[in-house]
């Protein structure tokens, strides 16, 4: 099981239905870009996804900024997007409580996460608990599958997840081989010689800029995916400065294709 295999032959196996149908639609577009739309209007999300979805495989959302949020105004056009465009919906949640809240955050209050979103994420900081948790949300809530990424390294600067609070995080993903299908990192996690094929998502990625001011810090499309990263996360590097998300939309994906190419030839 190798990182240097197409992304259909890693869905063939897989053990999630979420890993295996997100390779699946990855070589059937022919793109790994994921496009983070963090914007505080329900218009001007669903637009911005309108125009970005012809070139990605996933839209990572944080729906709690979002000013008027409906489930019916909202979340109910977000899915006919996804079927119109074949991508999947990651909820940027960073869960990090005990198993038992994160239960009642995943599935219920205003957002219903499980209900809607394919992936979401959660910090190691709590224990394996949260895994677990999060799982029976999803079991609850849904028939759909849904897949967990960990947050095992983050793209700020001076963030402390780095070294044993990584391993730790790696540790726990371990856990659970269905469920939990990949890490946000910012290279390969191993895993393979016990027998896990991990998605790796890597935020902090740009064409253009090399940080914004608060911290973050850009990498190039080429970096990270000849470091193992599966998927490109962008997000004002498609949108943001008056840019043209459907020509930046274009430009990420090819890019992003381009590499992961290079990296399986």
């Amino acid at each position: 099981m190798s990182k240097s295999q197409s992304y259909t032959e890693r869905a063939s196996t897989h053990p999630s239905p979420v890993a295996q149908r997100l390779f699946k639609l990855m070589d059937a577009k022919k793109t790994n870009l994921c496009a983070s739309v963090d914007v505080k209007t329900t218009k001007e999300f669903l637009d911005l996804i309108e125009q970005l979805g012809p070139y990605i495989c996933l839209v990572k959302t944080h729906i709690d900024i979002i000013d008027d949020f409906s489930y019916e105004g909202t979340i109910l056009p977000l899915l006919e997007l996804s079927k119109k465009h074949n991508f999947l919906i990651f909820e940027d949640r960073k869960f990090a409580d005990i198993g038992n809240t994160v239960k009642s955050q995943y599935s219920g209050g205003v957002y219903k996460i499980a209900k809607w979103s394919d992936i979401t994420n959660a910090h190691g900081v709590t224990g394996a608990g949260i895994v677990q948790g999060l799982k029976e949300a999803a079991k609850e809530t849904t028939d759909e599958p849904r897949g967990l990424l960990m947050l095992a390294e983050l793209s700020s600067k001076g963030s402390i997840a780095y070294g044993e609070y990584t391993d730790k995080t790696v540790d726990i993903a371990k856990t659970d081989k269905e469920f939990v299908i990949g890490f946000i990192a910012q290279r390969d996690m191993g895993g393979r010689e016990e027998g896990f094929d991990w998605i790796v998502m890597t935020p902090g990625v740009g064409l253009d800029d090399k940080g914004d001011g608060l911290g973050q810090q850009y990498r190039t499309v080429d970096e990270v995916v000849s470091t193992g990263t599966d998927i490109i996360i962008v997000g004002r590097g498609l949108f943001g400065k008056g840019r043209d998300p459907t020509v930046e939309g274009a430009r990420y994906r090819d890019a992003g294709w381009k590499a992961y190419e290079k990296r399986i030839a």
